[in-house]
Formats: C-alpha cells, sequence, structure tokens
C-alpha cells in the first residue's frame, strides 16, 4: 500500500457513481462511514434518470456526469457492474476518473470499475489490483506488471480493490480522505473485517454520535 496526504483534511463531498446493474455491496462500508463522519455523498449518473442495481433498488442520481466537477469534490468512487463487460458503455466514468485524477483528487475504483480504468490506461503506470489478474489482462492493457495480490491498493491517488473487499477498499478511502488514522483505522478495519470485537473500545465514541452500530 502506498499512502500519500490526504487530498482534504476536513468533510466534504465525496461523489459515488451509479449506473444500472451496480453492486449494492461493494461501497456500503465506505459511503455509510463517510457519511458517519460528516461527509456529504452525492450520486452521479450518465443522466439525471433513475438506474437500478443489481440487487433491485432504484436510485435517483442527484446529478448528471457532465456536471462533475473534480474542483467540487474530494474523492470519486466507480464500483463493479455487468455494465462494465461493454467497453464503451460507462466509458463516460472511466474517462472522468482521468479528469479527477490529473486534477490531484483521489478516485476508488472496485470489481468491475477497475477494468474501465484499465481501458482508458490509467492502470498502465500505477499499483493496482483486482478481482484476479487476468481478469484485467483481457482489456489488453499495458500494466500486468503493475499488478498485486492484495485485498486493496492505493498508488498515489487511484485506490483499487476486488469485489470481495469492500471493507478493504473503506479502510483505504478512510486512508486517504484522513477520516481515521494509525490506531483507529486499524480497530476500524479489524472491527468489520474481522468481527475482532476488542476493536471496539477503541473506536467507541470517536466515530460519530452513534458509535459504530
Amino acid at each position: 500500500m502506498t499512502t500519500a496526504t490526504p487530498h482534504g483534511t476536513r468533510p466534504g463531498t465525496v461523489h459515488l457513481a451509479v449506473y444500472d446493474t451496480w453492486a449494492d455491496w461493494e461501497t456500503g462500508y465506505t459511503t455509510a462511514h463517510l457519511a458517519r463522519n460528516g461527509w456529504t455523498v452525492r450520486t452521479v449518473g450518465l443522466t439525471t434518470d433513475p438506474v437500478t442495481t443489481m440487487g433491485g433498488l432504484r436510485i435517483q442520481p442527484d446529478m448528471a456526469l457532465a456536471e462533475l466537477d473534480p474542483a467540487g469534490s474530494e474523492l470519486l468512487i466507480l464500483t463493479g457492474a455487468s455494465a462494465w463487460e461493454d467497453g464503451d458503455e460507462l466509458a463516460p466514468f472511466a474517462a472522468k476518473a482521468r479528469t479527477f485524477l490529473d486534477a490531484g483528487v483521489p478516485v476508488a475504483a472496485i470489481c468491475g470499475a477497475t477494468s474501465g480504468l484499465a481501458r482508458e490506461g490509467l492502470l498502465d503506470d500505477r499499483d493496482h489490483t483486482s478481482a484476479v489478474s487476468y481478469y484485467l489482462a483481457v482489456t489488453g492493457y499495458a500494466g500486468g506488471d503493475r499488478y498485486r495480490e492484495a485485498d486493496a491498493v492505493t498508488d498515489r491517488d487511484l485506490i483499487t480493490a476486488g469485489p470481495t473487499e469492500p471493507v478493504a477498499l473503506a479502510r483505504e478511502v478512510f486512508a486517504r480522505l484522513g477520516v481515521f488514522e494509525g490506531e483507529r483505522l486499524d480497530a476500524w478495519y479489524r472491527l468489520f473485517h474481522d468481527s475482532d470485537v476488542s476493536a471496539y473500545a477503541v473506536l467507541e465514541g470517536g466515530e460519530g454520535e452513534g458509535g459504530t452500530e
């Protein structure tokens, strides 16, 4: 894991990309705990038309992708979706990720979203991970030697994770944005990933007003 100075030191606004077949389970830890710690989460669709998640939930995006400016964001989150298997359908989100990274604003991608970033060339010169290495290899990208067998990887402003690692994705986001640090970051991960009840004492009274339930 490569560390970096957080883009923002106070709670701000993060943007969550939403689209049809969006994988519901992949960002719940990230967005819920950001919101509990004072961050604003806004959803972004290709348009403002409702989308339907993989779990059948309908989401009305807060804004359209064309409106999204990195200057007004602390982070862009891209989730997995069956739609990433079509290299063109969600390509505008990968292009927006490039705009964010060029502006020095972090991007977090999990599962199928990593394939979109690979096609965009954003993984060619950054350490990264995904579900498995050959999942990205079929995109024809040039970053195969930078693939890492890890739960999640942060390299500069880009965070990547595989589909079974929503807690690790959240950990990396919290570290990058300065939400939790040191022992509290480790305790949060141990509690929600390992069900280590001893970690609760480190977090108790420190995460929002409602604890960690």
